[in-house]
């Protein structure tokens, strides 16, 4: 080392020697630092890509979750909604809804066309769980129950189904019954239900039925359904179409739909036992109606010149307790058959029920209506059917209402019994008898108070009489009745009945003019629980006695009773009397009618100045 040059000496103190000047740029840190490293900004850029790239896995990973849960849900969705979609609605409707009732029907209205539209309250529910096979089961896996628990999820949240319907026919094995058309209708969803019927919805759906014409269809009907103890019919839709959620719903849940055509259904339902009837089944007859109504009232009265019609019936009430009926004014016509032995129907009355409901265990129904006018061809039946009701005897009728236009039910209208007495109090007032060549010739006033049935409270005048007596030895015995004749279907001089045979005991000799004779009548009081009674008188004048058929000896006897005795002899008199009768109110063309077969019984005293000379020698 040469002398010349300057040396530096070693820094023999700690740390480092000051940079020079020649050290130092623009990127040389301010500050060093304290362990003697300098700071190096190129290691954060690994950093950061590794940043990114666990950001970017969770993503993916989570994207990936999200995908297959929702390919699974997808999945699971499609499987269910697929075995859905393979269920046919005939299976749906007899698998998944459940119905109940009706709790309660209401007729609303009647149409002109015969439709009806009742409200009919009830219970129904949807059980969709059993159809796609979400229902829980006591044996069910870990993995399986939640498979289950989704399909469970997705009904809950989808919660009703919204239905509409076209008209459905409803039709037995060979006729159309009836058509019924339905609103749009909401069916509650129910993934798991109960055992019992509490999961059930509450229902209020107005229902318009519109019946066949074919009225034999109907009725052929319920006669085979109760003879076999079920109901079979067929409902057939033309077009149904399902959609999820209410019907004002719009969201996701109204984009499920699906539509079917030609929908058929076969419903079976067993008859139950109803009360107050005979088990159905068994081949066994549908009970007459008139096995199941009673008419406990009635009565008519001339009202304003008609003849007013008020009655109380009661009918068997085979509903169960748990329907409720109200029904509005149902309108009936009362119709006989024609005595001619046609197949014609007269009608006679008009009447409306008022509005009842179903108590039990008997309907109790009144009615009011009028009775119809008719004409003279009709009067014949009219008055079979009166003598016949008097006579105590059963008439056939047939009831219709314009609701089922065609259809009639036949029925019996029950007669009065025991038999009552119209013709009261008869006797031959003022009775003589005279000898016309060899015939025996009777006059007199015939006198008679006619009691119209408990219900009749007319205004009635007879004008004619055509009484047929057996006179007897005595006072008719009780235990004597007289042989009652058929109806006749001739308006005037019905033909005389045959005698009895055999002859009643005692009696000896029979009376019948040959032609209406004329009377009067005045009304007078009845007695509580009658009808209208009136007081007839009508003069007979040399009307032929006949002695009837072996019994001369009777008469001969009888005639030497009234000789030889003071005060004469007591004669019976029994039979039959037709009269002709006006009444108040009654439409008849020529304003009366004919009443045939009014049994009577009485007395009457002949004396010895009333035989004639030839009788007394």
């Amino acid at each position: 080392m040469s002398s010349g040059e300057p040396t530096t000496p070693p820094n023999n103190s700690k740390g480092k020697a000051r940079a020079t000047s020649q050290d130092l740029d623009e990127r040389t840190p301010l500050l060093a630092s304290g362990s003697g490293t300098h700071y190096d900004p190129e290691p954060s850029a690994p950093r950061r890509r590794r940043l990114l790239s666990k950001l970017l896995s969770v993503f993916l990973f989570s994207f990936s979750v999200c995908i297959l849960l929702f390919l699974l849900v997808l999945l699971i969705a499609y499987s269910y909604g697929s075995r859905a979609s393979d269920i046919s609605p005939d299976e749906l409707i007899q698998r998944a809804l459940v119905a109940r009732g009706p709790d309660r029907l209401d007729v609303l209205n009647i149409t002109k066309e015969g439709g009806i539209w009742v409200n009919v309250r009830g219970r129904v529910g949807l059980d969709a769980g059993s159809v796609i096979g979400v229902a829980s089961g006591d044996n069910d896996s870990l993995y399986k129950d939640l498979w289950k628990s989704v399909g469970r999820w997705g009904i809950h949240q989808l919660d009703r189904v919204s239905v509409n319907l076209t008209t459905i026919d409803i039709t037995s094995q060979d006729d159309q019954l009836a058509t019924l058309s339905l609103p749009p209708l909401e069916l509650p969803l129910t993934a798991d239900p109960p055992p019992d019927d509490t999961w059930l919805t509450k229902v209020s759906i107005p229902v318009y039925i519109l019946p066949t014409k074919n009225v034999s269809a109907l009725a052929r009907f319920v006669r085979e359904s109760w003879r076999d103890g079920s109901i079979r019919v067929e409902a057939s839709v033309g077009r149904a179409t399902v959609r999820g959620g209410r019907l004002s719903d719009g969201g996701w849940r109204s984009m499920l739909r699906t539509v079917h055509s030609d929908v058929h259904s076969r419903v079976s339902v067993k008859i139950p036992r109803l009360p107050g009837l005979p088990a159905p089944g068994n081949g066994q007859p549908l009970p007459p109606l008139s096995e199941l109504v009673a008419l406990q009232s009635f009565r008519i009265e001339s009202n304003s010149s008609q003849l007013a019609i008020h009655a109380n019936a009661t009918a068997v009430n085979p509903i169960p307790e748990n329907i409720h009926y109200t029904s509005a004014s149902l309108p009936f016509t009362i119709s006989l058959p024609a005595i001619n032995h046609t197949s014609e129907l007269i009608p006679i009355a008009s009447v409306e029920t008022a509005p009842f409901t179903l108590n039990h265990p008997n309907i109790s129904v009144s009615l009011s209506g009028r009775v119809l006018s008719f004409n003279g061809n009709a009067s014949a039946t009219v008055s079979a059917f009166l003598a016949n009701y008097v006579s105590a005897r059963d008439s056939q009728l047939s009831i219709s209402t314009p609701l089922l236009p065609g259809l009639s039910v036949n029925t019996t209208f029950p007669a009065l019994r025991p038999k009552p007495q119209i013709l009261r109090d008869v006797t031959i007032r003022n009775m003589k008898i005279k000898s016309n060549g060899g015939d025996m010739l009777a006059s007199g006033t015939v006198y008679a108070r006619i009691v119209l049935p408990p219900g009749f409270h007319v205004d009635v005048n007879v004008t004619r009489i055509l009484p047929d007596v057996l006179i007897f030895d005595g006072v008719v015995p009780d235990d004597e009745e007289g042989a009652t004749p058929p109806p006749s279907s001739e308006v005037y001089v019905p033909p005389a009945p045959p005698l009895p045979d055999p002859l009643p005991e005692g009696a000896f000799g029979h009376i019948r003019p040959d032609d209406w004779v004329a009377s009067n009548s005045i009304r007078v009081p009845s007695s509580d629980g009658d009808g209208t009674a009136v007081e007839v008188l009508a003069y007979i004048e040399d009307v032929p006695i006949e002695v009837l058929p072996g019994r001369d000896r009777e008469f001969r006897n009888f005639v030497g009773k009234v000789i030889f005795s003071t005060n004469g002899a007591v004669a019976g008199v029994r039979g039959e009397a037709a009269v002709i009768v006006g009444i108040e109110g009654l439409p008849l063309d020529h304003g009366e009618m004919e009443l045939d077969g009014l049994p009577f019984k009485g007395l009457v005293r002949i004396g010895k100045n009333t035989l004639p000379a030839s009788l007394m020698s």
